[in-house]
């Protein structure tokens, strides 16, 4: 790829969001560490870099710089908040800390024009952005000019048109600043130059080739979990190698009702691709016996799938492993903070296999992130079943029972979930909703059925919406809807006797929930 942005990660918790902005625009980026080194800079060889925001201050000593070489590529640069800062600090100007802090909705008088601003910002206007930062900008830089400033911050954004060089003080990369897109656009292409050659039928046609010559007449085994990365991975892997590809399907018995069945219909049946599929159930019940705690069971379950996984692999004789690692993944696993990653991916297998296992990687989706996947998903013709399925971790309906896992707790959560799912595809709101589901809580009710008491469980049911997977809002359902949802699942599912929905917000991190 000719065309793409280095994005520089200081550690904020939206850095990713600065890729999606980038990605949309049509514009391949990559993300890495702030410590990236002189000669991997030199070898990207980035049309335009990027400067993120980050949690440190430049004030301090010991809190991470820029690359110096940066500044002497010849290419454009986007500093963002702290990636301002640190941009200021290096090339002359000065920064410091201030008692007028800016967190959330802010206001940025546009004093000046500029190429960033292009279309949708005037001069003299007031838009809205969104600010998070302590420390400010004093002074900048020589050569640089001012040319947007808010309540809290004199140098809210500025400019060095002759060396291309850019910072703002806000976050063009979150949806509250309704005009962000539009900035970062104008700066991949209007300043650095670049078209719109990032698509997905081009990734398609690239991924495809790319894995022919990686594979070779290697054989390919794949991991089918019937989510919608390990499918997408496979359909591209067999139209890349056709039968040099074999998929193996441990059914957990945490699956939702009737995702067994699919997904051997539709990869065994549909696509004639080799599928073997292990029924395990009763050995990972087994293992899962008298195991409480959410993190316990994502460690036993992983070893237990591993273990099974690794036997059937064992008797394809694939030289290859091929694994949907998408771009977060990837991300998360090399973040110079260090990060929340380690427990997060505690059930992934992000950045190497068992030493034992002596197959090779094979990541087609590594470049990408979940919507894109989805997309390519379409281009290679995958039912929309498969391709438009919410979220289910690893772990399945395990994380969706605090407590001890029985077989009874299992049955009465699948029916109770399946209702609810049903619900909202009737209602047409399943592809308004990032991530819907049932949870069976550890506490039982008392209640009154008919003439008779009952002491039952308690269901959870949660549903969120999300833009790009990183924070998350309870979705507003009617009371009609969730009182109609409550009712049905009370009266078909025996062990439940009583329902209540979450409204919780999800801040920014995983998009999953024990």
């Amino acid at each position: 790829m000719s065309e793409r942005i280095l994005i520089l990660d200081f550690g904020s918790q939206v850095t990713q969001l600065i890729a999606r902005r980038v990605r949309e625009s049509g514009v391949y980026c990559e993300i890495h560490p702030c410590t990236m080194d002189d000669e991997a800079i030199a070898a990207f060889k980035p049309m335009a870099v990027i400067l993120s925001g980050g949690p440190s201050s430049v004030t301090e000593t010991d809190t991470p710089r820029a690359p110096e070489s940066i500044f002497t590529l010849g290419v454009p640069v986007l500093g963002i908040c702290y990636g301002q800062q640190t941009m200021c600090a290096q090339l002359g100007g000065e920064v410091a800390g201030s008692e007028h802090r800016e967190f959330g909705r802010a206001t940025l008088e546009v004093s000046d024009d500029c190429i960033l601003f292009e279309g949708a910002w005037k001069k003299g206007g007031r838009e809205q952005v969104w600010m998070s930062h302590g420390d400010r900008v004093i002074r900048i830089p020589e050569g640089f000019r001012v040319v947007g400033i808010s309540d809290g911050a004199p140098f809210a954004a500025i400019a060095d048109d002759e060396r291309r060089f850019y910072g703002v003080q806000f976050h063009p990369e979150v949806v509250h600043t309704p005009h962000g897109a539009a900035l970062i656009r104008n700066f991949t292409h209007h300043v650095a130059g670049c078209s719109d050659s990032w698509t997905m039928a081009a990734f398609r046609d690239n991924s495809i080739d790319r894995a022919r010559r990686q594979i070779g007449e290697g054989r390919v085994v794949c991991g089918l979990s019937g989510g919608v990365d390990s499918s997408v991975v496979a359909v591209l892997l067999h139209e890349a190698i056709g039968d040099q590809l074999n998929c193996v399907f441990v059914d957990t018995g945490l699956l939702r009702e009737g995702e067994a069945e699919q997904v051997v219909d539709l990869f065994r049946d549909h696509y004639n691709i080799p599928l073997v599929h292990r029924d395990a159930s009763d050995l990972f019940l087994e293992k899962l016996e008298g195991v409480t705690d959410p993190e316990q069971k994502r460690k036993t379950i992983g070893a237990v799938f591993i273990d099974v996984f690794e036997e059937e692999a064992g008797k394809t004789g694939a030289d290859f492993l091929a694994q949907g690692t998408l771009y977060p993944d990837v991300i998360e696993s090399v973040s110079f903070t260090g990060g929340p990653s380690a427990t997060i991916k505690s059930h992934h297998n992000v950045g190497g296999l068992p030493e034992r296992m002596k197959m090779k990687l094979v990541e087609p989706l590594r470049e990408l992130f979940k919507d894109e996947v989805r997309e390519l998903g379409r281009e290679l013709g995958l039912d929309e079943a498969f391709v438009g399925r919410h979220p289910f971790p690893g772990p399945g309906l395990a994380i969706r029972i605090p407590g001890e896992i029985t077989v009874e707790k299992l049955d009465i959560l699948r029916r109770a979930d399946t209702i609810y799912l049903d619900e909202i595809r009737k209602a047409g709101l399943y592809d308004d909703i990032w991530q819907a589901f049932a949870v069976l809580l550890p506490v039982k009710t008392v209640g009154v059925m008919g003439d008779e008491r009952s002491y039952e469980y308690v269901c959870g049911l949660r549903a969120v919406t999300s833009s790009d997977g990183m924070t998350a809002d309870s979705y507003p359902f009617s009371h009609e809807f969730l009182s109609a949802t409550a009712t049905r699942i009370i009266n078909q599912v025996r062990g439940i006797n009583r329902v209540v929905y979450d409204v919780t917000s999800k801040p920014p991190g995983t998009i999953e929930w024990e």
